[in-house]
């Protein structure tokens, strides 16, 4: 009887420390999941601050070029709108040369040296805002400068090689204000092409 007491009593000691570990290992193990879930949410908190770290600076760096480019370029566009007061310098200048009434009289002299002094200033005035004649003449076209307007046929030239311009073009820095526009060279047609396109037609 006693030997079977006995055994019953080591037996429930065996289960309860077995009972024991088991809810020391549970314990463990919860443990061990919210150290891995807090690991988790440290590294995602670090991603997240790098992640916005990285955004501020690129915006940051956006406005220092926005900044930077209104400084620059912030009278871009009332320059463009200027170039109209040298075209029509240029153009007021031929009118009153053809002008039959008034040709070779002291008047027309004095007019046009007049206008002449005011198209130097605004160039002068041009000048030291940046903004300057792009050049054509003799030049090979170049697309981000000139427009070709029209081909003139030229013997003595390579072909794309300007030979008149139309309309100066203007750029401030390195922004191009208005493109020239211009004629450019082309071999000339023998004339057995000459008639191959038009019997074509």
């Amino acid at each position: 009887m006693e030997k079977e007491q006995n055994l019953k009593t080591e037996e429930k000691i065996n289960n309860k420390t077995e009972t024991n570990d088991v809810s020391e290992n549970d314990e463990v193990s919860k443990e061990e999941k919210a150290e891995i879930n807090t690991e988790d949410k440290i590294k995602d908190l670090e991603e997240k601050v790098t992640r916005t770290l990285a955004e501020m600076e690129n915006q940051r760096r956006r406005f220092e070029k926005e900044k930077d480019d209104a400084y620059e370029y912030g009278g871009f566009a009332f320059a463009r709108e200027s170039l109209t007061l040298i075209d029509n310098f240029d153009r007021a200048k031929q009118s009153l040369e053809n002008d039959e009434k008034i040709k070779d009289t002291d008047t027309l002299k004095k007019t046009l040296e007049l206008l002449d002094v005011i198209k130097k200033d605004l160039i002068s005035i041009f000048k030291k805002n940046n903004i300057e004649e792009v050049t054509a003449v003799n030049k090979k076209l170049d697309p981000n400068l000139h427009q070709a307007m029209m081909e003139v046929e030229d013997a003595n030239k390579e072909p794309g090689i300007i030979v008149q311009e139309i309309q100066k073009g203007y750029k401030m820095k390195d922004r191009l204000l208005r493109p020239s526009l211009v004629a450019v060279s082309k071999k000339p047609e023998k004339n057995g092409e000459k008639s191959e396109k038009k019997d074509n037609k």
